[in-house]
């Protein structure tokens, strides 16, 4: 099974949005640009949040399971997908990509 990385490519925030409908929130987001988690054997990488994984998890689990090519063609890479996150206020996007094992040949 292949590792995969995850890595916050983009953030926005729809500050319209969030005064228009949104409840205050103190703190809604940990992420930053640049912030990179693993999956190891398709599991939630720890400080993920929920609804990150929610949006993912079975695009990093095909990646693990040595699939990719999603949508036929949509990445360059065949091995990696561009996800966002389900949050309508701030939303997330993460690129996801097969790590290339040490000492493996790649598939």
């Amino acid at each position: 099974m292949h590792s995969v990385k995850i890595t916050v490519m983009k953030m926005a925030r729809y500050e319209d949005l969030i005064v228009k409908y949104e409840n205050p929130i103190e703190h809604a987001c940990d992420m930053y640009i640049g912030r990179v988690f693993v999956s190891q054997n398709a599991t939630k990488p720890v400080g993920l949040c929920d609804s990150a994984w929610e949006s993912m998890e079975q695009f990093v689990k095909a990646l693990a399971l040595g699939g990719g090519n999603f949508f036929d063609g949509w990445m360059k890479n065949e091995k990696s997908a561009m996800i966002s996150c389900n949050d309508g206020f701030r939303p997330v996007s993460f690129l996801i990509e097969t790590i290339e094992e040490y000492g493996r040949e790649k598939q």
